[in-house]
């Protein structure tokens, strides 16, 4: 059995869960070690980034990613999952359409770090049970509010004005609900809203434009060239400060090995490389330990 190793980017469509998506490359390659880098809702499509063999080991970091949408509010009716999939629960008609200097301004508004009330079709949980089981059990709960950062968010079309929907694009950090941000624009506007549409077109280092299909990545497997397929686990790791070692302290990495903090470096996670531009591990602050880090995945199994 072949054995596969690195991170696949993958242009997922909609009407499939993220598990959905590693269940299918799973079955086309008859080999289970692959995760997902991150639920993306079934009606949401775009860069979705799987991990393969030992890449598996860096998710997490490649779940503090930022992210950039394409997307497009709905006007005039809000949901109860606050997207296109949901009953209507307000509706309220758009009588005179909206100057787009108006929605600058109210964009502006959500530009920043803000605060978002998490969404009651959501997995988050409280006291234990999630968010979503309350709402489909009919139960009242309070739902947590979560500060995120949007960097950048701007009308995706150049019209002067604007009534049943509104396109645009946002760069947002981890934990932004997109769907909660449009409700809350078209909140401002005076209007009930859900979010309509939602394209991921970029996670961290990777854009949509290198995204495969599975129609291409079923093709490049026939072929034989699957492994083409596959992103070094090392693209996942730039956000990381970097460490280079030489060859004596890369053989204690790969061991495990308490390292002396090197000078200059954050007390965040470090991807520590040895000359080959191999990523050997990922060291962090050693609690209780001042001027010590140590490992917090180990990911080669050699120096090479």
């Amino acid at each position: 059995m072949p054995e596969y190793e690195g991170l696949l980017p993958l242009n997922k469509p909609r009407g499939m869960t993220s598990h959905d998506c590693v269940f299918r490359i799973r079955k086309m390659l008859h080999y289970k070690k692959i995760g997902h880098t991150g639920t993306l809702d079934p009606d949401v499509d775009g860069v979705l980034i799987l991990c393969l063999g030992r890449a598996t080991k860096i998710a997490q970091y490649l779940l503090e990613f930022g992210k950039t949408y394409r997307g497009e509010i709905a006007l005039g009716t809000s949901t109860v999952t606050e997207d296109a999939s949901g009953e209507t629960v307000q509706e309220k008609r758009v009588s005179e359409p909206i100057a787009r200097e108006q929605v600058i301004s109210v964009m502006k508004m959500f530009t920043g770090e803000i605060k978002q009330l998490v969404p009651l079709y959501s997995a988050v949980k409280v006291h234990g049970k999630k968010l979503y089981e309350y709402a489909r059990s009919g139960i009242p709960v309070d739902r947590p509010m979560r500060q995120v950062s949007i960097y950048q968010l701007q009308l995706d079309s150049q019209n002067a004005f604007y009534r049943e929907s509104i396109p645009f694009l946002v760069t947002c950090s981890k934990g932004t609900y997109i769907r909660t941000l449009a409700v809350d624009i078209g909140q401002a506007l005076g209007y009930p809203a859900h979010l309509k549409t939602l394209t991921r077109i970029k996670a961290g280092p990777f854009s949509i434009d290198e995204c495969l299909s599975f129609e291409e990545i079923e093709l490049l497997n026939k072929e034989g060239r699957f492994s083409e397929a596959l992103k070094p686990l090392e693209s996942g790791l730039g956000h990381l400060t970097r460490w280079t070692v030489n060859q004596q302290t890369a053989d204690k990495v790969i061991h495990g090995a308490v390292l002396p903090a090197p000078a200059g470096l954050s007390d965040k996670p470090i991807a520590v490389f040895n000359h080959y531009g191999k990523c050997l591990a990922v060291y962090q602050s050693y609690p209780g330990k001042s001027g010590f880090i140590k490992p917090q995945k180990v990911l080669a199994l050699s120096n090479r």
